[in-house]
């Protein structure tokens, strides 16, 4: 299988340009190399994110606003064969959907979201999301954001993901083995891909262009205290020249949610049920 033989027919709508295009390439090469298609779901949410659904030839759930965590938990649990990646929007994750966000680091369930950060609703052209930096100024906040941004690496480590990570949507190799290493993680992994919107959040391409930087080696991305550290280098505002690490700020193995309830170690959805339906709706005629 090659990369091309993951592409649909769909008409690409995207912006011309659209670093959501890396992303795409990124995701695609990297099943390809892992050799995990057929065995692969991907959910999505609403928002500019969310039409890489469109354009993935893969297993799928197109979902509501926030929700794409509860239901890629909920298929995990169904099928814990299967690999499940989430694609999310900043708003999408961490502003609709942000409870989910919290609890699936917390819970440590078995799967991968992938978080397409533009830092503002692009879809609805422009208003402003938990990550949006200070001062910025939008359809919704013609007077400026007066709230700093959070800063979501933090978040999820403190809630107990086991895998924290942060990408640029336009270096597709090193994106793509982020992927590669957040897929193939045993327990949660969690990916914040930088993804400049050239639409409504423009400036910051030359910024992120100018500031970014790979993670050494040298980083023990086992230790929280130090990964917390690096998290903290960059605080997603752009009022000063601030390097920007990507790469693997954390990863930590333990128990995923699974393995600590016993009726789910056994492969219970396997189990062929003869249901007698008549029995069971005879009470209701």
């Amino acid at each position: 299988m090659k990369p091309e033989d993951l592409a649909t027919k769909e008409k690409n709508t995207w912006c011309p340009g659209c670093p959501n295009f890396g992303i795409l390439q990124a995701a695609k090469e990297a099943i390809v190399e892992l050799n995990i298609a057929e065995k692969t779901a991907i959910v999505t949410g609403i928002g500019c994110h969310a039409k890489i659904y469109d354009y993935l030839n893969l297993k799928g759930f197109y979902g509501l606003h926030g929700r794409v965590l509860p239901i890629a938990f909920g298929i995990k649990l169904g099928n814990p064969d299967l690999t499940v990646i989430g694609f999310g929007g900043d708003g999408d994750t961490y502003a609709e959907g942000m409870e989910h966000f919290i609890h699936s680091c917390r819970y440590n369930a078995d799967l991968t979201m992938m978080v397409n950060n533009n830092q503002v609703f692009s879809l609805t052209t422009g208003q402003f999301t938990p990550t949006t930096e200070k001062g910025f100024k939008g359809a919704s906040n013609p007077l400026g954001v007066n709230e700093n941004p959070i800063n979501p690496l933090i978040l999820a480590m403190e809630a107990g993901a086991s895998f924290v990570a942060r990408g640029y949507a336009l270096d597709i190799p090193h994106l793509k083995d982020l992927m590669k290493k957040a897929v193939t993680h045993n327990g949660f992994a969690f990916i914040d891909i930088l993804q400049p919107c050239i639409m409504y959040h423009k400036h910051s391409s030359a910024y992120l262009n100018n500031n970014v930087y790979k993670i050494d080696q040298s980083h023990q991305a086992s230790d929280l205290n130090r990964a917390l550290a690096k998290a903290r280098e960059w605080d997603y505002s752009y009022e000063k020249e601030t390097k920007v690490p990507v790469g693997i700020f954390y990863q930590t193995m333990r128990p995923v949610f699974q393995s600590q309830w016993s009726q789910l170690k056994k492969p219970w959805y396997k189990i062929d049920r003869k249901t007698n339906l008549s029995n069971i709706t005879g009470e209701f005629k």
